[in-house]
């Protein structure tokens, strides 16, 4: 009892509204994400910080104190629906610093680090909450001596990057969908693909192109072309086009479809990206010396394996944008998109929003918002990827290495 008179006396007091000093790092922003495994805590720091960590049973609680930081921003904007975290409190005691209570629905497992200034980003501490007992394998043996030296994660590898071609949509003389303030969708889709590729370069056993890094046209084919001769693992298209209601909202994920669309709205999408008619996709792989029928065979076995591979991507895709962003559908829509006939890489189409609704049109022009659209990216590819290593892939390497280690 006197325990927690103690945190409630020290949790009075709001630090939102003071004057602090200037030489406090402050606590600048957060941000909140979930996928399957998951759900991270990020705090955007003005500068360096000591920290500490620990929980409160009756009711659950983890507490962080931050040593020598102040609270210039607050938690109110975060999605805590549906999420671990019932609530987030937070106040100022001692000499310069600041608790952070997460009030939680259930126990968790945490799992917590500093990150340093790197590729525009600032200073911050990262906090990953799991149910008990789901800790993935590399962070629960990160501190164990590994049983084989060639398998050290600092170590350089023997197996390829698996690599990401990422494609911002239109470009150029083609501006895509314009907002009602004039927001154009080619700068949008840069500018988070710019960030997902950045996300992407950061972490090990990825490499990643863009189709273009500047404000120049594509066309339909020569992206898929771009996609071919990089021999992607995975083509991600970025978009945010208009839809014909201006209450449509919220992000999708289409894959191909080689029949009809799934629905009204994906056919709309579909014939506005498809300038061009439908590429031939038997002229995507080497089938020249095959007999016609064997080539048709090839072909259709290759679409409806990378369709499924597709389908599968994109569900997971999906589900990552699901904890930062309303959603226009809750499943994969198919239909026949130009961009993405590939007979042989798994191929997906993101609609981060539509810009011809003013609400998503709002969020999608901050950096903010594609910040977290471009996480959710990357964590949505990360999850696909860890359950479909391919072969001879950094990722299967250290999969099978971990497996051998359990022997």
């Amino acid at each position: 009892m006197h325990r927690r008179q103690l945190l409630n006396l020290l949790l009075a007091g709001t630090a939102l509204m003071l004057p602090w000093a200037v030489s406090a790092a402050q606590i600048r922003n957060a941000r909140l994400w979930k996928d399957a495994d998951k759900l991270r805590l990020v705090l955007d720091l003005s500068g360096p910080v000591q920290y500490k960590t620990f929980t409160l049973s009756a009711p659950e609680r983890l507490i962080i104190d931050l040593n020598g930081a102040r609270l210039s921003g607050d938690f109110s904007q975060l999605p805590l629906a549906r999420t671990v975290i019932r609530a987030i409190r937070s106040g100022h005691f001692g000499q310069g610093d600041t608790r952070i209570v997460l009030d939680l629905n259930e126990p968790v497992q945490l799992n917590s680090f500093l990150l340093p200034p790197q590729d525009g980003q600032g200073h911050r501490l990262v906090l990953d909450l799991y149910a008990p007992g789901k800790v993935p394998l590399q962070i629960a043996a990160a501190a164990a001596p590994l049983a084989n030296p060639e398998a050290s994660p600092g170590k350089p590898h023997p197996k390829r990057d698996i690599i990401v071609v990422v494609d911002p949509g239109h470009g150029g003389k083609d501006p895509g969908a314009v907002g009602a303030k004039g927001e154009r969708e080619k700068d949008v889709v840069l500018s988070i693909a710019r960030l997902l590729a950045k996300r992407l370069k950061r972490e090990k056993g990825f490499a990643v192109k863009l189709v273009r890094n500047d404000d120049f046209f594509v066309p339909l084919r020569k992206r898929v072309e771009i996609a071919r001769k990089h021999k992607a693992d995975m083509f991600l298209s970025v978009h945010a086009d208009a839809a014909p209601r201006l209450s449509a909202s919220g992000a999708s994920v289409y894959a191909l479809s080689e029949g009809g669309a799934t629905s009204a709205t994906a056919r709309f999408m579909a014939q506005r990206e498809n300038d061009a008619d439908l590429l031939g996709a038997s002229s995507l792989l080497n089938l020249k010396d095959k007999d016609p029928m064997l080539a048709g065979v090839i072909l259709d076995m290759s679409m409806n394996a990378t369709i499924a591979a597709s389908l599968q991507l994109g569900g997971t895709v999906l589900d990552s944008l699901s904890g930062i962003t309303t959603l226009h559908q809750k499943r994969v829509e198919q239909a026949g998109f130009a961009v993405l006939k590939s007979p042989d890489v798994p191929s997906i189409l993101v609609e981060t929003g539509f810009i011809s609704n003013r609400r998503d049109s709002q969020q999608l022009v901050t950096t903010r918002h594609q910040q977290a659209i471009a996480d959710g990216l990357f964590q949505g590819l990360q999850r696909y990827f860890e359950k479909n290593p391919p072969a001879n892939s950094y990722l299967a390497w250290l999969q099978e290495t971990k497996n051998n280690r359990t022997v």
